[in-house]
């Protein structure tokens, strides 16, 4: 449903609207364990199991996924950057789920958002914010996604939402009390250079 109307029929139908969200949201959304904690969340990417997440939460080689469904894989780190935040993990399952994604470019400012995530620890929590700016053209954080958001340890890797479901990008820090995620037209580059290095027989770094 979406948010205009839902503002328009009154409080309840909002509230379920983005209830809705949250759990479309859960089903793509993973928790990532590693050392025998949890560092944060990822999304699935692409049904053969890519999971993105951020750099800063995939700091090891290997690392534990579990699933919306409580499945608990062995992850393996497939892709690295750090200077977009960026990371995949690879889980052999080929059946999940994945995030219905669009262009971030395209929001503007007061729409509204659903973050999920796992914060302190709080497995798949969502919170609600409002778009602060859409991504413009400078690199790194200055140019990617802000929200006016309410995040904490343990949503980083998980994904930020338009009201339709959408993910808009990957939260990773929180600057000056604003949530900065990275867009998705940044993701899908990465995932695509992932993607052709793993077809052209290369090992992405």
């Amino acid at each position: 449903m979406p948010a205009a109307d839902a503002l328009l029929r009154g409080r309840p139908a909002l509230e379920a609207a983005i209830g809705q969200v949250a759990e479309r949201l859960r089903r793509v959304t993973v928790q990532v364990w590693a050392g025998g904690r949890s560092a944060g969340a990822g999304v699935v990417w692409l049904r053969r199991g890519f999971v993105v997440t951020n750099a800063h939460v995939a700091t090891a080689t290997g690392a534990e996924v579990v699933t919306a469904d409580g499945r608990a894989f062995a992850a393996r780190l497939t892709a690295r950057d750090p200077g977009r935040d960026l990371a995949v993990l690879s889980v052999p399952a080929d059946d999940l789920p994945p995030a219905l994604r669009v262009d971030a470019r395209g929001l503007r400012p007061g729409e509204l958002l659903v973050a999920l995530g796992h914060p302190l620890g709080v497995a798949n929590a969502a919170a609600l914010g409002l778009v602060h700016r859409a991504p413009g053209g400078e690199p790194g954080p200055a140019g990617w996604l802000h929200a006016d958001i309410r995040l904490a340890p343990g949503n980083s890797g998980g994904p930020l939402a338009d009201v339709s479901g959408r993910v808009v990008g990957i939260n990773t820090m929180i600057v000056g009390g604003l949530g900065i995620a990275v867009p998705t037209h940044v993701i899908e580059s990465f995932v695509h250079e992932v993607v052709a290095a793993a077809r052209g027989g290369a090992r992405a770094a």
